[in-house]
């Protein structure tokens, strides 16, 4: 076997591959962690700049807040978001106790007549003066409403702020307040005979 030159065996233990490989997960993780700090306070110090320019916004007085001026389709879209998540989340979740029949609707259609329609609309009737609410009262009898009987009775007994919609709690009884809910609830699909008997009362005006 002359001439023949025998070459060096080198073996990498497992061991050393075990500690090469802790090091590079170690670097990936520094890294990692440098990068996730980065972004969180990115983060912060975008929010700070945020609140921090939005309470400037205000205090400067720029925010419109005139009653005859329509406010903005953000300002909009942002207040219905929070008022309807709100009257979902606290609206108490239980049938209302005022059933509803012909003798009850027609006693809730009066109460809507006596205390709602001056803002809300009267059944039948064109609305003579422009609406002067920002955000505008919806006008009942035209577009109905999307809210459960228990978040109608709600609304109408704590009211909704900044609105124009008072609470009728402080002076109106619960009883009323559902009759007049299972009226609204209805007021756009209400039986022949109880739609007949509140026009009528609304055109003799009592």
């Amino acid at each position: 076997m002359e001439g023949l030159a025998i070459q060096p065996f080198t073996c990498t233990s497992n061991k050393e591959k075990r500690n090469e490989k802790t090091l590079n997960d170690a670097a990936s993780l520094t890294s990692y962690g440098a990068s996730m700090k980065n972004f969180l306070l990115g983060s912060l110090f975008t929010a700070v700049v945020l609140t921090i320019g939005g309470v400037a916004y205000l205090w400067m007085g720029l925010t419109e807040v005139r009653a005859d001026v329509p406010p903005s389709g953000l300002e909009s879209t942002l207040m219905r978001m929070a008022v309807h998540a709100s009257v979902r989340m606290h609206a108490p979740e239980t049938a209302n106790p005022v059933a509803a029949t012909d003798e009850n609707l027609i006693a809730g259609g009066k109460i809507f007549l006596n205390e709602c329609a001056g803002c809300h609309g009267t059944p039948g009737k064109v609305q003579k003066w422009p609406n002067s609410l920002n955000p505008a009262a919806p006008q009942l009898p035209e577009v109905g409403t999307e809210y459960s009987e228990p978040q109608i009775f709600w609304v109408a007994k704590h009211g909704v702020r900044r609105t124009g919609m008072f609470a009728n709690g402080v002076w109106d009884s619960d009883e009323k307040l559902w009759t007049v809910a299972a009226y609204i609830k209805r007021i756009r699909n209400l039986p022949p005979q109880v739609s007949a008997e509140i026009d009528k009362v609304a055109k003799s005006g009592s």
